[in-house]
């Protein structure tokens, strides 16, 4: 009999352990502490032989992700890192800071109405009529 290509073994990883097909290494180890938590022989009541036999499956499954994690080609290139910028990196990045709407005369009407004035310069304004 064959054995299993790396693809299948990983597939096999993510359905012992419940993930989806995109998942950090953080969301791994947590995934993973809540199985053993679950599993493992010490806390499980129920059968013992089960509790261990499901504790070594989650832990070679763990092993099968964290081995291929460990000898996956990361990729640093512009265009994949920003892949995943969060929406505020990417607003930054795009617009300078500023909302796609504003213009150069918004911020010339900005300076005008907040004038920079603390304490007692500050300027006391009649309450309106209406």
């Amino acid at each position: 009999m064959e054995a299993p290509s790396l693809i299948q073994r990983i597939y096999a990883a993510r359905e012992i352990l419940g993930i989806g097909e995109e998942a950090t290494l953080a969301e791994i180890e947590a995934r993973v502490k809540v199985l053993l938590k679950r599993w493992h022989p010490d806390r499980c009541p129920d059968d013992p032989e089960q509790c261990a036999q499901k504790t070594r499956e989650i832990l070679a499954a763990t092993k099968t992700l964290r081995h291929y994690c460990a000898h996956y080609r990361y990729s640093f290139r512009v265009e994949e890192v920003e892949k995943h910028l969060s929406p505020a990196e990417w607003m930054e990045q795009r617009f300078g800071g500023k909302p796609y709407w504003a213009s150069a005369k918004d911020d010339i009407l900005d300076a005008q109405r907040r004038p920079h004035v603390t304490g007692k310069n500050r300027k006391k304004h009649p309450p309106s009529k209406l």
